[in-house]
């Protein structure tokens, strides 16, 4: 007789542990069931590595810039090897203590590929004998790829996604980066700080494009320090691998020759076609269609993370979990304000925002002010020799609230979550705030930026 489960969660990522402990802890038999490493994308190819190599590659910029905080040292040069073996023990760590973690809460862990026969059945295929388990409901957290180009395909060697880009042997001597998202900016850092020469291709008018306009132009003037060649509004047509160097050729003639060509033009959500065939699953394109609740059209099937292609971001991901979680276990929750979700790329600056976009605002139609401070007016920022960048806040004049800030600076993503708690509070009414920020803080850039927007800044001239 096959083994029951109040609850099977598929895939172990950061919405898959997360939601399999929260069933755990609210009484549940919870099963989890993972086809290749435990903690999924991010702990083993995405966040955990991609910000391991990023802070060996600032270390390495700090210590190049040591003489301006009046400190002698010897030339930094990168030791690649000992770089990837700290990524690597770095995550073969935590991925050993989330394994132990996900058991201690009684939750079985089931190696091998899942796939959903049936309402309440699932079929495990294992490199042994296949097994079959049931479970009174069942929630996929099946998670994402890299997007394929038809024009620039992947070969795993020369021409490469984010995975092979996170464990490279070697620095290449040169790069072309397709794509200037997120993941596409965030190791054009790594590897120009390790002295690679990167060229960003990005087919929209900045980079960034999810942010607003000066953002990308911010990180573009940004980029140049570090030698970095940002081609917008350009488009790759082809890439010639031959002799193993690659020719990247754009639409408009030119041709790059680069030793590694990274496709970083986002990612789409994995979702297994025979669990899909079989339940009927209603999708919106490759994403699994889920309504508030994260519940499928089918009763007793829950998705989240990035297989329903909402935020593909981990914190994400964990907001979804503690949704399908409670529901699962008989309780009644719906899916917060997407918007109060922090995005953040780790950048040489950072970026962080919360809330809602100048042009979502402007789209929107709405009547704001925007308040703004900036990082080289701010003491500790200063010591810190850490001085590129502003905050930006936005205030709705028709509701004197606070709907958005983005942030884009050094300890930007450590910020943001403190302007997401006054925003998601409906706190940021200057008259009502109590919240106190110690001096001298990086935080006073916040402080400083909302109290703008109300036109009560203590540091700024007075506006026009």
């Amino acid at each position: 007789m096959a083994e029951s489960f109040d609850v099977v969660v598929i895939g172990s990522g950061p919405g898959g542990y997360a939601v399999a402990i929260r069933c755990a802890q609210r009484g549940a038999s919870v099963a989890v069931v993972e086809k290749e490493l435990i903690g999924g994308t991010c702990l083993n190819r995405g966040c955990i590595p991609s910000k391991a190599l990023l802070a060996s590659a600032h270390t390495l910029l700090l210590t190049k810039h040591a003489v301006l905080m009046g400190v002698d040292v010897s030339l930094a040069t990168p030791n690649w090897p000992k770089i990837q073996t700290r990524k690597d023990t770095i995550v073969t760590a935590f991925r050993k203590g989330l394994t132990g973690l996900i058991r201690s809460h009684k939750v079985k862990i089931l190696q091998g590929r899942a796939v959903v026969t049936a309402p309440g059945k699932i079929k495990i295929e294992t490199d042994n004998s296949p097994m079959e388990i049931q479970a009174d409901k069942i929630i996929l957290a099946t998670g994402s790829e890299p997007i394929q180009i038809p024009e620039v395909p992947f070969d795993g060697r020369t021409v490469i996604s984010s995975k092979e880009a996170l464990a490279l042997e070697q620095i290449p001597g040169s790069m072309v980066i397709v794509g200037g998202g997120a993941i596409g900016c965030e190791l054009a850092c790594v590897y120009a700080a390790a002295g690679t020469k990167v060229t960003i291709v990005e087919a929209l008018s900045r980079l960034i494009p999810m942010e607003d306009e000066w953002v990308g132009r911010l990180i573009e003037r940004e980029f140049k320090t570090l030698d970095i060649d940002a081609l917008t509004s350009r488009k790759v047509d082809s890439v010639d691998t031959t002799g193993g160097m690659a020719k990247v050729l754009l639409e408009d003639g030119e041709a790059i020759d680069a030793e590694k060509v990274l496709v970083s033009v986002g990612r789409r959500p994995v979702v297994d076609k025979e669990t899909i065939e079989a339940l009927n699953l209603k999708m919106s394109g490759p994403a699994i269609a889920v309504n508030e609740k994260m519940e499928t059209n089918i009763s007793g099937v829950y998705a989240i993370g990035d297989a329903v292609g909402t935020t593909f971001l981990a914190h994400g991901a964990f907001a979804e979990a503690e949704v399908a979680a409670i529901n699962a276990t008989g309780g009644d929750e719906r899916i917060a304000d997407y918007s109060l979700i922090p995005r953040a790329v780790y950048t040489f600056p950072e970026i962080a925002s919360v809330g809602k976009t100048e042009q979502i605002c402007k789209n929107e139609g709405l009547d704001v002010s925007v308040g703004k401070s900036f990082f080289k007016a701010n003491g500790r920022s200063v010591a810190h020799n850490e001085t590129v960048g502003q905050i930006r806040v936005i205030k709705d004049n028709a509701t004197n609230k606070i709907i958005g800030v983005t942030m884009v600076g050094a300890t930007a993503t450590e910020l943001i979550a403190a302007a997401g708690l006054l925003i998601g509070n409906r706190q940021l009414e200057i008259g009502n705030w109590k919240s106190m920020f110690p001096h001298p803080t990086v935080s006073e850039v916040l402080k400083e930026a909302a109290e703008d927007a109300f036109g009560l800044s203590l540091h700024n001239p007075p506006k026009a």
